[in-house]
């Protein structure tokens, strides 16, 4: 503080007196400058008038009698300012000597002007700081008397160098004078307000300087000189009162501060019990939350809201085991679609090593070498805080993992891993449920032979997509697939053959289509596949692809069919090119298969008006809204 008060001084200072200085130096600089010009401006000017005078002085007649230019003789001789102002005054011929001088030892001799005598104009005249010279033609037609050709070219030159006026140099002297005044002047003064500065701002700055710094080192008994009148006095007064305010209050936190701990030993009880309260009724939440639904998709986006939103987890997320055995990342928050479907073996990272323990693991500080993480893909931009994996667990068996994460260091307190433990048993228990309820679904919609929908599905399957081709007026294809001597084949080789070739074809045919159309057992041997927006044309191509998939398909050979090999035949119809509803499609796709089995089976046929009428068909044994009909054996 001592240092800042007079760091303030020496600005005052500098800020008062160096600004004055500059001026005055400045002012006396420019003053100095403009009297040099103009001086120069006045010898240049003299010299010029000076020139011509004597060069008129020249065409003077001479009186009788008399030498020739004795006016100019006599101009010269007589005393006046602007002939005594000349340094050198000479008249040269025009080959550059001297014809006449104040010198007379110099006559006859060249002058060292007389280069100057081939410059163009008629007139010369060169100015410098210190002087000004001048030369002058002298001669016209006026001289041809005496001077023949006079007004051709010049008959001599007059040359003067005029110097520096003496009032010049005077000035100068003045001026130089008046600057080491100035300075003088201005050290006195810059030391007068330094001395003022120290006594009425420094001192008293420094004073209250070491008042303050035993103030801030806990003297709060200290006070400042408040002496005077000025703002310094005041600011003194003013900061005492302070420390007298503060005196009061820091007695006043002692005893509230006592007050606080009888308060605080009081409460720590109520406290805990709270939060236990607290842990309980979120509890209750989360097992209310998850067990009103048994959608395990539904399930994993509560599980991804509430947790997140009640526990004050800022990254969070949630691994399934899936079909290989590894921990597969199914929902984030924030949500992330590049994470999920991440995947990590057994043992791999935290979220691994917490299944294949069953135990929760905890890594205070990620970025530690010594703390062993290693999470792969899981948000590895902040790579820093906290991370918590907790396996959840049912009937020893791992289901998944949960992950939590916070960018603070260490900011997983030992109450919370009990209570995220018992979360993820809640959230167990709840996956479970829905895993459960979603194998006994799939069962349901599903054929258990070949893996792919059932009756029940296709045909709700079938409404879905009917009712998007009369929305938006596309077209919807049918594909009706029986494989042909299918009897024979269970008659020659059983039951357990027939059913292998069941899924051997289904597997051919569910490979060569696409992902949105829907393959399914429509009864028997014969399946039914729903090709989206998909034209008749088209339809057929897709047919014929798929029969001859089948006919060169190595797996599919069986020697005791006609030809060695498994075939199918396809009837093909289209909403609404064949009928306007689902009923009706289906059975104009019926009635094309039984068709391709009249014309030698192996083959694919598309609906024609009348085949639906045939004699040898057994109708309405095909429309879905049947279910107790018997299907015909094609065979």
């Amino acid at each position: 503080m001592a240092s800042g008060s007079r760091t303030v001084g020496r600005k005052l200072l500098w800020s008062i007196a160096l600004p004055g200085l500059l001026a005055a130096l400045l002012g006396l600089g420019h003053f100095w400058r403009e009297a040099r010009l103009a001086t120069r401006d006045a010898t240049h000017d003299e010299a010029l008038v000076l020139a011509e005078f004597l060069g008129a002085a020249f065409r003077l007649p001479t009186p009788a009698g008399a030498p020739p230019h004795s006016p100019v003789a006599a101009l010269l001789g007589a005393p006046s300012r602007l002939i005594d102002s000349t340094a050198e005054l000479n008249v040269l011929s025009p080959d550059g000597h001297i014809r006449w001088s104040p010198r007379p030892r110099e006559v006859g001799q060249r002058h060292p002007a007389a280069a100057l005598l081939t410059q163009p104009g008629p007139q010369w005249a060169r100015s410098d700081a210190h002087q000004t010279e001048v030369l002058r033609p002298l001669g016209d037609t006026s001289c041809e008397g005496c001077h023949p050709g006079a007004g051709e070219k010049p008959v001599g030159m007059l040359h003067l160098r005029v110097a520096e006026p003496l009032v010049h140099r005077e000035l100068t002297d003045a001026l130089g004078g008046a600057l080491v005044a100035v300075l003088v002047l201005g050290i006195i003064l810059i030391l007068a307000i330094g001395v003022s500065l120290h006594f009425f701002l420094t001192r008293p700055l420094r004073r209250l300087t070491a008042a303050m710094r035993r103030a801030e080192e806990g003297d709060l008994l200290v006070r400042a000189e408040a002496g005077g009148t000025d703002e310094l006095a005041r600011l003194g007064s003013a900061f005492n009162a302070m420390l007298a305010r503060l005196t009061s209050m820091k007695v006043e936190e002692i005893d509230t501060h006592r007050d606080l701990q009888v308060t605080k030993s009081k409460l720590s009880a109520k406290e805990e019990l709270e939060e236990r309260m607290a842990d309980l009724a979120l509890l209750f939440d989360v097992a209310h939350s998850l067990n009103s639904t048994l959608e395990l998709s539904e399930l994993l986006t509560r599980i991804t809201q509430l947790v997140p939103e009640r526990l004050h987890i800022p990254d969070f997320s949630i691994m399934l085991v899936n079909a290989d055995g590894q921990l597969e990342v199914k929902s984030t928050f924030p949500a992330d679609p590049k994470l999920e479907g991440v995947a990590f073996q057994v043992g791999e990272g935290c979220c691994g090593r917490a299944a294949a323990t069953q135990r929760g693991v905890y890594v205070p500080d990620v970025a530690e070498p010594s703390s062993g993480f290693t999470q792969r893909g899981l948000r590895p931009e902040p790579d820093q805080g906290a991370m918590l994996c907790v396996p959840m667990v049912h009937t020893n068996s791992v289901l998944g993992v949960l992950n939590f994460r916070r960018p603070e260091v260490a900011s997983f307190a030992p109450e919370e891993l009990e209570l995220l433990t018992a979360v993820a048993d809640q959230v167990a228990t709840a996956v479970k449920n829905a895993l459960l309820h979603t194998e006994a679904v799939r069962l349901t919609l599903t054929d258990p032979l070949t893996g792919v929908p059932n009756r029940r599905h296709l045909f709700s399957r079938l409404e879905l997509e009917v009712a998007r081709s009369q929305r938006f007026g596309t077209p919807m294809s049918i594909l009706m697939v029986d494989i042909d001597h299918f009897k024979k084949l269970n008659d020659a080789e059983g039951h357990r053959a027939g059913d292998e070739a069941l899924r051997r074809v289904c597997d051919t045919l569910r490979g060569r289509v696409r992902k949105v159309d829907t393959l399914a057992r429509y009864g028997g041997e014969e399946f039914m596949l729903v090709l989206s927006n998909v034209s008749k044309e088209d339809a057929f191509d897709v047919a014929e692809k798929l029969r001859r998939a089948v006919a060169e398909s190595p797996l599919l050979a069986a020697p005791t069919q006609p030809g060695g090999h498994i075939t199918v035949s396809i009837g093909v119809a289209t909403l609404p090119t064949d009928a306007p509803a689902q009923d009706t499609v289906v059975d104009c796709a019926d009635a094309a298969l039984y068709a391709s089995k009249r014309g030698g089976r192996n083959r694919v046929t598309s609906y024609a008006p009348g085949m639906e009428v045939h004699p040898n068909r057994e109708r309405g044994l095909s429309k879905p809204h049947d279910p107790s009909a018997a299907q015909v054996a094609k065979a």
